[in-house]
């Protein structure tokens, strides 16, 4: 058994998917810490291993052992407990993929405060309103001078309210060593006055940190993410310091990382999936961070870098493999890469057929939210079914619920809860920061309320539908977006597509497409006729697009989801 894994977990090996879902637990030691109880354990165990390994689309990179990562995050614990940063404090970190995310983050473990990751695409209104409603009293930022600004406008309106806040740039983005932040000078963009530049207080900083005692109970908040949900406000979603040991099961069983391997999950360090591929699961399990540090997707480049670093396990969206299937990818050699997962979205069979047949692996989904881990999955005792979520994952008692609350019959579409009456699945939030109405509304009961709606098949797989808001109710019919939308994406005419509902004074609601198309292609009303009867031969004929809009892009959260309230909204008003 792993070494670090035998100190959490009673048993590592399962013959089945049952045994494994009535058997599988997790010991959370007492005032856990992931910063002290596991980096620096590795730090001691392994020192000279590998445990960071990072790279940019420019050609630069750095290679980090586990000994080297815990002294990077005693040193910035250093220089951020003699800036005044305690115990229960928030520090917003706005560090895209570069390196310098991962010493910063365990820092603010290792001092008990709190961490709240957030994307470079925030304006100075997101700021702002991320401030104010968590009370930021630090920002860590990259040296670039969009984002600075952003911040110092940001800062601007909240000094006139009288607070204020420190602000922090962190080390320069370029290196090429593998032991030490790079020694090149780093500048301050003009209009960045009252930045202070991280990195001379590192280096002049002691590799040795001594803390008096346990800094953070297991239930103090260790993580905020502000979540960017598609409608309303973003929530803040808090994570105690429990959390990192639930995501034994993501790297482990889902991501099915190797012992001294090296993992890719393609996300920005601003989104819990981040928090899901990059840093906790994989380093308890063994495995090393592998770092893609790029500003622009383009899908050979990722490719390129897969291949040449040896990537053993690999995780993305449903939206990289739809442009890696368009690549041919018998230009590459996978022999390395050993497994790979897929989330975000529900994938389309074609995809996952595709890529099997390119690479020989079998894309394994899983369905989770911020505030959960992973919540169901296409475990590695299971044949995959392409599409589904696939079975509820241990420590979740995952019931589909009528609108009346009693449960679904197979086959028959419900919303999603957990029903934690019994147990509590770990790494599960602890509710929405500062806003009890918020979680009461979602979590009352003994049951969470995901708002995502699903059916189960004979088999037990679990099969998303959409959000409860986005279901269309046409006719008496339930139908859900994805199963149309996934149908539009076999068609080679669409790169992007939203199913939404608008009123109809015959049937309720009435199916619409707005649709993005692929390059090559033109908005005509033959081709409006060919998409509305390809829907029509691969799913039932009544869910078929009645109304196809065609768009050159579709409104988006800065998470990147479709916002179908948008849509609605626009159809609202014409």
């Amino acid at each position: 058994m792993n070494e670090m894994l035998q100190k959490f977990l009673p048993r590592e090996e399962f013959a089945s998917y049952d045994d494994f879902y009535r058997n599988y637990t997790v010991n959370i030691p007492e005032n856990f810490n992931f910063g002290y109880q596991v980096m620096d354990c590795l730090a001691r165990i392994k020192p000279d291993e590998r445990a960071l390994v990072w790279c940019d689309e420019k050609g630069a990179e750095a290679f980090f052992t586990y000994a080297e990562i815990k002294n990077l995050s005693n040193q910035a614990a250093n220089v951020l407990t003699a800036a005044g940063i305690n115990k229960g404090d928030p520090v917003m970190l706005i560090l895209k993929r570069h390196w310098e995310y991962w010493p910063i983050l365990l820092a603010l473990h290792k001092i008990g405060a709190t961490a709240i990751p957030a994307t470079h695409l925030l304006t100075a209104k997101d700021i702002v309103y991320r401030c104010e409603a968590a009370d930021i009293c630090g920002i860590i930022c990259v040296d670039e001078e969009k984002i600075m600004a952003a911040v110092d406008e940001a800062e601007e309106k909240f000094r006139a309210g009288g607070k204020t806040m420190l602000r922090y740039k962190a080390f320069v983005r370029s290196v090429h060593s593998v032991a030490a932040p790079a020694t090149a000078p780093a500048t301050v963009s003009a209009g960045a006055k009252g930045w202070v530049d991280f990195k001379p207080f590192m280096e002049k900083a002691s590799r040795d940190l001594t803390i008096p005692g346990p800094v953070n109970t297991n239930d103090d908040i260790m993580l905020l993410y502000f979540t960017s949900g598609t409608t309303g406000m973003p929530k803040m979603v808090q994570h105690n310091f429990a959390y990192p040991l639930g995501h034994i099961v993501t790297a482990k069983y889902w991501h099915q990382v190797q012992e001294g391997g090296l993992h890719l999950t393609v996300a920005d360090t601003g989104w819990a999936k981040a928090a899901w591929g990059k840093i906790y699961g994989q380093w308890l399990c063994g495995s090393a961070v592998f770092v893609y540090d790029y500003d622009r997707f383009v899908p050979p480049a990722m490719l390129d870098v897969v291949v040449k670093y040896k990537v053993t396990t690999f995780c993305a969206p449903p939206t990289v493999y739809r442009f890696f299937i368009k690549e041919d990818l018998s230009k590459w050699d996978f022999s390395t890469l050993k497994s790979c997962a897929v989330a975000g979205e529900p994938l389309e069979p074609e995809i996952y057929e595709r890529f099997r047949q390119s690479t020989g692996i079998k894309l394994r989904e899983c369905y989770g939210q911020t505030e959960l881990t992973v919540t169901c999955c296409n475990y590695p005792w299971l044949e995959p079914k392409p599409g589904s979520m696939g079975k509820p994952s241990p420590g979740y008692d995952i019931d589909l619920l009528r609108d009346d609350g009693s449960s679904c019959d197979m086959g028959e579409e419900g919303q999603i809860v957990v029903r934690t009456d019994k147990r509590q699945p770990w790494g599960m939030f602890g509710g929405y920061y500062r806003d009890e109405e918020l979680t009461n509304s979602v979590w009352h009961g003994g049951i969470y309320y995901t708002g995502d709606m699903a059916w189960r098949d004979e088999d037990g797989f679990l099969w998303f539908v959409g959000r409860a808001d986005d279901v269309i109710k046409s006719s008496g019919y339930r139908i859900g977006p994805f199963e149309v939308e996934s149908a539009l994406m076999e068609h080679p005419a669409v790169l992007e597509c939203a199913i939404t509902g608008v009123p109809d004074p015959d049937r309720g609601k009435a199916v619409k497409a707005t649709v993005v198309l692929s390059k090559g292609w033109s908005p005509s009303e033959e081709l409006k006729k060919e998409l509305q009867n390809h829907v029509k031969k691969i799913t039932a004929p009544y869910k078929y697009p009645r109304i196809v809009d065609f768009v050159t892009e579709l409104p988006k959260t800065i998470s990147g989801k479709i916002r179908r309230i948008q849509i609605r909204e626009e159809d609202s008003t014409r």
